[in-house]
């Protein structure tokens, strides 16, 4: 949508009008054919038809282009009033500054800054608002450290807030013991098992040594005993030489 014709100061030009619309120009596009819309206005438009609502020609989305610059310049330049006319606001500026104008306002309507609170007062009153807005906050005077709402000053009580946070802060303290007790536990039972698998492969491994052992003092005596053979057979031997 447009800006309303009725907030322009002086004559504004035919060409400065949308063809969907009827009012100034905002943001505007314009066809092949030269016709001009507001970009809100156009694409609208186009979803439902495919041609321009001034002469009926064929247009898409993809050919719709920006003003020429003299038409730009000459929107720009019209003067109009500020939204806020209707609150007190008497000013006048060019459509190029009016936004610009209207975020800074001191008419403009806006929004309580204080959380829950819903009023949409005017800018140059706000201040005066806040202070004496029911959903402001501030610290409490009494030291206990809160911040509280002015609704509730007569509501707060620092010992009941103070226990309360003390017992959030004690389930929470033994909370976290529990988690650490559980972590705790968790990694002896990895380290204890860790510890029988290795103890297990020890076993396995003082097993076979002593395996070997026994296989190797068996083949100690086998060979004590063949070299006792050996011995008495070159003994007897020697007895039979001498005796020949």
């Amino acid at each position: 949508m447009g800006y309303d014709i009725e907030r322009f100061v002086g004559y504004v030009n035919e060409g400065l009008l949308c063809s969907i619309c009827r009012d100034v120009l905002e943001d505007p596009l314009q066809a092949p054919c030269e016709h001009a819309f507001c970009t809100a206005c156009i694409h609208g438009w186009l979803v439902h038809h495919s041609n321009c609502p001034e002469d009926r020609q064929m247009i898409d989305i993809s050919l719709l282009r920006p003003l020429y610059r003299y038409m730009k310049n000459d929107l720009n330049r019209l003067q109009l009033h500020c939204k806020n006319r209707e609150y007190g606001c008497d000013m006048v500026c060019s459509l190029e500054s009016i936004d610009r104008h209207e975020r800074e306002c001191e008419y403009s309507q806006i929004p309580c800054s204080n959380a829950g609170c819903t009023v949409q007062i005017e800018r140059r009153n706000l201040d005066g608002h806040l202070a004496v807005c029911e959903y402001r906050s501030r610290e409490c005077p009494n030291g206990c450290g809160y911040t509280i709402l002015s609704a509730e000053d007569t509501q707060h009580n620092c010992v009941a807030e103070l226990r309360t946070e003390l017992e959030l802060l004690r389930s929470e303290m033994i909370c976290r013991v529990e988690e650490a007790k559980h972590e705790m536990e968790s990694r002896l039972d990895s380290q204890r098992r860790h510890m029988v698998q290795k103890e297990s492969i020890l076993q396995n491994e003082i097993e076979e040594l002593k395996s070997q052992m026994s296989r190797m003092m068996s083949d100690v005596r086998s060979l004590m005993a063949a070299e006792r053979q050996h011995r008495q057979e070159l003994e007897q031997a020697e007895l039979e030489k001498r005796e020949l």
